[in-house]
């Protein structure tokens, strides 16, 4: 059973972010997951992760990027995002567990993007965009190749951002969602409903963590 979550503001270069904390009653790790340009900590697998891991030992830090607590409605460049990502991470480190820094679209570029220099146990990368849809030529497949720990990829069947047979041989797990979109909504015809589709990704994440040791 997880704890009732906690916030914590932090004040980072970028401006002022929050970290949701949701508890684990025997935490063993950390997974810090950020959201994405186009919405927040309320995602649907973010929510997921966050109901489900705890029960594993994991606390799961949902952060919410300062662009995000500020009410604005378009993220900042990814330089920024990568300042306030920095910023967070003492508060993120300060349980003293070993940290998996994560995140879905942008959030997963900017886990890729710091996860060495900050000493990240690993990366979890939730819809990856490995390119604009359309793009394929536009590849960010440098930011996930260069990574530098442990990744796991979760990445939805139909996603328009790269699906996973497009995804380059490297050293990263991945597991795919079923006709899963950009934000893992899978279609009525599929078969599939929303729970069952979180439980593929809830069970992907907590097979991957425990890998690590």
């Amino acid at each position: 059973m997880s704890r009732q979550p906690r916030t914590q503001n932090v004040t980072t270069d970028a401006g002022e972010a929050r970290i949701t904390w949701v508890a684990s009653p025997a935490p063993r790790l950390v997974l810090a997951v950020g959201h994405g340009a186009g919405g927040g900590i309320e995602a649907r697998d973010l929510k997921a992760l966050a109901a489900a891991l705890p029960g594993h030992g994991v606390t799961v830090a949902l952060v919410e990027q300062p662009w995000r607590v500020a009410g604005k409605k378009v993220a900042p460049a990814p330089k920024t995002l990568d300042t306030g990502w920095r910023g967070l991470w003492p508060a993120l480190a300060a349980p003293g567990l070993p940290v998996v820094s994560g995140g879905r679209s942008a959030g997963a570029r900017v886990a890729c993007r710091t996860a060495t220099e900050l000493g990240a146990a690993g990366v979890l990368a939730l819809s990856f965009p490995l390119h604009p849809p359309g793009r394929p030529d536009k590849s960010r497949a440098g930011e996930l190749l260069g990574a530098g720990v442990p990744t796991l990829v979760v990445q939805g069947g139909n996603d328009p951002f790269g699906r996973p047979d497009e995804f380059p041989p490297g050293p990263y797990a991945l597991a795919e969602v079923p006709h899963g979109d950009h934000g893992f909504a899978v279609p009525k015809r599929s078969g599939a409903t929303e729970e069952q589709t979180m439980r593929v990704v809830t069970d992907a994440v907590t097979e991957w963590i425990a890998s690590l040791g």
